[in-house]
């Protein structure tokens, strides 16, 4: 609520405020520099607010660090791979650190390598994991103790397709199991499909909070729609060049890309009733969904020429 972080002259958090429910996946996604780790290392006990509070399972993280550190699970972008240990050894190790007993530790280790499908590897050593095998193993170091907040830094970066879909598949069940998720990360189009909100920072603030829809629709005056016609594109062509509220692009094999002047679904309507009066055998017209990078960048140019 109200963070800041000021380093000497430099506010690296300036009063952003927000809120995780639990069964939340937020994604928190920002430039270099705009304040993504400090946020991340506040919310993790690792660093005090300059002003402001942070309150972790109604824990203050400055009163009660140690009972939010037992209810935070921090997943780094990398993590040390120490030679010559074994999953299983890796894991059994932070089980000890958080002071299970025999029984208690034997069923967390089973539990936690089951469902991050570890079990066949739990022999093999940690420097001869891909980079997918290796972050469930980090995926499985932070459920260890069972922790009710998931802060996860960069989880996706150098992760196959394969292993994106995977993991994209864990963090679903997670938030399904009730956990609060804070993802932080740069590959926006995997974000969309994990996180039910999105939390943008840039230099310090917050830019836009809501769902990926909700950024998309921000600047909704036009629409983009692709077109393709059973006949010879010219005559599209040629019916666009009269049409003052659409303008083509670029042209497509058998149509085109075109840009409507209005994104209100009566008047795109409008437009394809238009042109089947007029003859034209139109056998595809649907809209083009804006990228959520391409949302990013507009906003991000959008505050730059405010600023």
């Amino acid at each position: 609520q109200n963070l800041h972080k000021q380093f000497g002259e430099h506010h690296a958090v300036q009063g952003i405020s927000f809120t995780i429910s639990c069964g939340q996946v937020l994604g928190f996604i920002g430039a270099n520099g705009a304040g993504k780790t400090t946020t991340m290392r506040l919310m993790a006990t690792l660093d005090t607010p300059t002003e402001g509070s942070i309150n972790v399972c109604g824990f203050d993280v400055i009163q009660f660090p140690r009972q939010v550190r037992d209810k935070i699970g921090w997943m780094p972008d990398s993590y040390g791979r120490y030679a010559l240990t074994t999953v299983a050894d890796y894991l059994d190790f932070y089980t000890r650190a958080y002071g299970y007993r025999r029984a208690e530790r034997m069923a967390r280790l089973e539990d936690v390598m089951a469902f991050t499908d570890l079990a066949l590897l739990a022999r093999q050593d940690l420097d001869t994991l891909s980079k997918g095998q290796a972050q469930r193993v980090c995926l499985a170091r932070m459920l260890l103790h069972d922790p009710e907040v998931l802060i996860m830094d960069e989880p996706a970066a150098g992760l196959d397709p394969k292993a994106r879909v995977e993991f994209k598949h864990l963090v679903r069940l997670l938030a399904a199991d009730g956990k609060a998720i804070f993802i932080s990360s740069h590959i926006l189009s995997e974000l969309e499909d994990m996180c039910d909100t999105i939390l943008f920072i840039d230099q310090g603030k917050i830019a836009h909070h809501g769902s990926t829809e909700v950024l998309k629709r921000q600047d909704d005056t036009t629409t983009t729609v692709h077109i393709k016609v059973a006949a010879d594109p010219e005559r599209l062509r040629e019916w666009i060049e009269l049409s003052p509220d659409i303008t083509r692009i670029e042209s497509t094999t058998h149509g085109c890309r075109a840009s409507l002047t209005s994104a209100l679904p009566g008047d795109v309507a409008a437009i394809l009733r238009r042109m089947i009066q007029d003859g034209l055998p139109v056998v595809d017209f649907h809209q083009e969904e804006q990228k959520l990078e391409d949302a990013f960048i507009a906003m991000l140019e959008k505050l730059e020429t405010s600023s």
